[in-house]
């Protein structure tokens, strides 16, 4: 079923879980996380960049659509990390029940401006907002989701009156996470202390960017306290492509129907755990 995510993470918020938003990149990797969600009576948001989108196509969109119709799981299809208001616009046109303004890098007062922009489009056709607050670190070279080399963090009081001045559905928070995957020997921490005031301050579900690769513990812990929606990006990919790289080291394989199997069911155990930790599994009988 499709699910927009005001609805879709209005029940998270209730019962105490979240929702992995898990970015594909390819129809193999779309119909992986189908899979393992459908498999688990889980609950999912598929998140697509504008960068992934613009390698897919746009065609791909109406198929993930057909597919969220009907499954039996509730879907949300969400642009990530957008801040042009023409691809937004454009993205609730095809279909997109959910979508990102990303003006963490503005001022507050253009951030507030942008965000309300872009509610008062989506709103009236029943498409969820989520904005940025903060800034989240970053561990690639070219990070095409916005991150910084310094994180900001975010602010309880700025978020309070963000929220109420942008009516936006849900807000992600800087609290310590970075994009990519952490380098060896580099020890993530979250702010679990700034989670807990700004979850006391906002009343909308609050959102995790860049939650690949952190500790399970500290992740866990972060939805016991409020984070509704986790963003994972860098963890699927690093398993489907490298289980991809061994399995080509066949230089006998050439069929799709081979290989990518082998790839899909990588990228499911990772996503499986996610699903776990989240406290996400079973949870479709929810809704």
């Amino acid at each position: 079923m499709l699910m927009n995510m005001s609805e879709i993470l209005s029940v998270a918020k209730e019962h105490k879980f979240a929702l992995p938003a898990f970015n594909i990149s390819d129809y193999s990797m779309f119909l992986g996380i189908m899979d393992i969600c459908e498999e688990t009576n889980s609950p999912v948001i598929i998140e697509i960049h504008p960068d992934e989108l613009s390698f897919i196509g746009p065609e791909m969109v109406t198929a993930i659509k057909e597919r969220a119709y009907k499954s039996p799981v509730p879907v949300c299809i969400h642009l990530d990390h957008c801040g042009d208001f023409g691809k937004i616009i454009w993205a609730i046109q095809s279909g997109f029940t959910s979508v990102m303004f990303d003006g963490a890098e503005l001022s507050f007062e253009d951030n507030i401006k942008g965000t309300k922009k872009v509610v008062e489009a989506a709103h009236p056709v029943h498409v969820s907002v989520e904005a940025e607050l903060g800034t989240i670190g970053s561990l690639e070279p070219e990070d095409l989701e916005g991150g910084t080399a310094a994180i900001i963090y975010t602010d309880p009081e700025d978020a309070a009156k963000f929220v109420k001045e942008t009516g936006v559905d849900t807000l992600a928070i800087a609290i310590g996470t970075c994009h990519g995957l952490y380098p060896a020997g580099m020890k993530p921490e979250l702010k679990l202390d700034i989670l807990k005031e700004i979850e006391a301050k906002v009343n909308v579900p609050l959102v995790l960017h860049g939650g690949s690769n952190n500790p399970d513990k500290e992740i866990g812990e972060s939805v016991t306290l409020g984070i509704n929606k986790i963003n994972i990006s860098s963890d699927i990919k690093a398993a489907y492509f490298q289980k991809m790289r061994e399995v080509l080291q066949d230089q006998g394989l050439r069929e799709p129907n081979v290989i990518e199997p082998i790839c899909i069911e990588a990228m499911k155990e990772v996503a499986e755990h996610k699903l776990e930790l989240f406290q996400t599994i079973g949870k479709a009988s929810l809704y």
